[in-house]
């Protein structure tokens, strides 16, 4: 039997979904606001892969563009349902579940407006339990698949005009960009759902249990927020499997802005052990430690945090502050099979110029 989702819910959702977002953008208000009018809408229900039929049709609902807050993005929750309707009616077929491609602080709620008003049902499935750069990191494995797919993209800003809906249809590579322009063209976020895949291929090959770990972080966060900080920062390692790797204070911020719409750079942390440093592309994608060696490298989950217990965003951690850096090994985490992808790789190593394969991809 599914769960039900609830008010309480949406607020665990964020508070474990802000973790795994590793560093990542996203906004908690936008997250709360699907998920608020989601559990007023209707009831969204979580299901396992164990319940669902391998003939059944499962799609991907996903946030587009990385908006900064100068631009004039607008994206109504109704436009997460309009993307998931648009799929339907090209596909021919009704859609039984929704993933989503990764954790985050609102990515972990995108499938949960569409589940209320159309009865699609929360995939407790993810394409990786952490966020990451490139969408081919949670495409479970159609990154580079020659087969034609059907991709959405609904939304934008009515007020200037922006409004898009598009389906297109086509081989992954060449049609993600397609979104990814519309996108940037509709203001610079837009609602899609993308990638109908029977039940039996997403068993195989997403990260399966990823919403209920978020959820279940979330909780224990809750739980432990009346003790303080560092009762939080215990119940986030107790729960994650992660250990802190580093704390100290922020001596470097190098995180620059790229005409491809990545954050990229260095964070550097120091304390009388010597300098630790994160590597950046959106998210934390790896640690060195003080003479260099690699201590962490994505899929691990490397999360910055305040004394608090506040999880921090590459844009929120500044130089001077006290932080410390949550490490969860990939060992403990299950893996898609897109996280796993030698192909995926390539791209992001050319532009943060640092070597991840090697770790990444070591058993």
């Amino acid at each position: 039997m599914g769960r039900i989702l609830t008010q309480d819910d949406v607020e665990f959702a964020i508070k474990g979904g802000s973790i795994y977002a590793a560093g990542g953008g996203g906004w908690a208000d936008h997250g709360r606001m699907l998920g608020t009018a989601a559990v007023n809408a209707g009831q969204p229900e979580l299901v396992s892969m164990d319940e669902v039929d391998d003939e059944a049709w499962i799609a991907t609902a996903a946030a587009i563009g990385a908006p900064a807050g100068t631009t004039a993005w607008q994206m109504l929750g109704i436009d997460y349902v309009n993307a998931v309707k648009l799929l339907q009616e090209r596909l021919g077929a009704p859609v039984y579940g929704l993933m989503v491609g990764q954790n985050g602080k609102s990515s972990t709620l995108n499938a949960w407006l569409p589940s209320a008003i159309l009865g699609t049902k929360v995939i407790d499935a993810v394409g990786d339990i952490r966020a990451h750069p490139t969408g081919d990191m949670g495409s479970i494995g159609m990154a580079n698949s020659p087969e034609t797919m059907i991709q959405t993209a609904v939304g934008g800003n009515r007020a200037n005009n922006s409004y898009i809906e598009l389906v297109t249809t086509g081989a992954t590579a060449k049609v993600s960009p397609i979104l990814r322009t519309a996108s940037d063209m509709s203001g610079g976020f837009i609602a899609s759902c993308r990638n109908p895949l029977r039940g039996s291929y997403v068993r195989e090959h997403a990260a399966l249990g990823g919403i209920s770990m978020a959820l279940a972080l979330g909780e224990a966060i809750t739980d432990a927020e009346p003790k303080g900080g560092a009762a939080i920062l215990d119940a986030i390692c107790a729960t994650t499997k992660g250990s802190i790797l580093t704390q100290g204070k922020v001596t470097d911020k190098s995180v620059v802005y790229t005409s491809e719409a990545f954050d990229v750079g260095t964070i550097t942390v120091s304390n009388d052990k010597g300098d630790y440093v994160l590597h950046v592309m959106n998210e934390y994608m790896a640690a060195d430690g003080p003479d260099g060696q690699r201590l962490a490298t994505y899929p691990d989950v490397l999360t910055t945090l305040n004394a608090k217990g506040d999880p921090l965003s590459v844009g929120e951690v500044e130089e001077g502050m006290e932080i410390f850096v949550l490490h969860v090994g990939k060992d403990v985490i299950p893996l898609s099979s897109s996280v796993v992808d030698p192909t995926c790789y390539p791209s992001v190593e050319a532009t943060m110029g640092i070597n991840l394969t090697d770790y990444a991809l070591a058993k």
